[in-house]
């Protein structure tokens, strides 16, 4: 059986991540292929109860958070993604490792290479084949958001700003596996992009 395909959609807060992830699974699946829709952190028990510590717990160091963030991650790989992938499926994640370059690296003093270097380890090198950021400026994020919940979010403007810095930098370093999309659209026009975007990696490359 041929091994499957590994996506994942990035963005601020805000930009539409699980809204576009979700149109995107049912696409995928209206042509016949077997989607697995997982979100980081999260999308096992372990990940969960992290997942809770890392959005209502406030005052741990970027370090904290990015092994915090690294054991659920090791966790999803383990017991979700990695079996997808075995099975032929395609692993559609709402966001994965960049998540951690950019909001404990290029916004939380981190090196965001050391975190490259930790996710490959903590992943056992399992990484998307494409990652798809939806860029949105933190000014607009913060217009389509009526409340910012999670302590993240509550972390400013400025912090938004190097998050989003972080991402355009990553994706130019790496054009081949990260990529842009407008997110300041409409729900269908950016969807368009995800489609094109995925189908051009689906159509091709083979697995063998």
């Amino acid at each position: 059986m041929s091994r499957g395909w590994f996506f994942c959609v990035e963005g601020v807060d805000g930009a539409g991540k699980t809204t576009q992830c979700q149109l995107l699974a049912d696409w995928l699946r209206e042509r016949g292929y077997g989607v697995v829709l997982c979100r980081d952190p999260g999308g096992t028990a372990i990940g969960e109860r992290i997942r809770e510590i890392l959005l209502s717990v406030n005052g741990a160091s970027a370090m904290t958070e990015l092994l915090l963030f690294m054991a659920s991650r090791a966790q999803l790989v383990t017991e979700v993604i990695r079996p997808a992938l075995q099975r032929g499926e395609i692993v559609l994640a709402d966001r994965f490792l960049l998540a951690s370059v950019v909001y404990q690296g290029y916004a939380g003093g981190i090196c965001p290479e050391r975190i490259w270097e930790l996710g490959r380890w903590a992943t056992a090198e399992t990484l998307p084949d494409l990652t798809v950021v939806l860029d949105l400026p933190p000014e607009r994020a913060r217009q389509r958001k009526a409340e910012w919940r999670d302590q993240f979010e509550q972390r400013g403007m400025e912090f938004l700003g190097r998050v989003r810095a972080g991402y355009l930098a990553e994706a130019q370093r790496c054009p081949a596996t990260i990529v842009v999309v407008n997110a300041d659209r409409s729900p269908a026009e950016v969807q368009a992009d995800l489609r094109s975007e995925v189908g051009r990696v689906l159509s091709g490359n083979t697995r063998s």
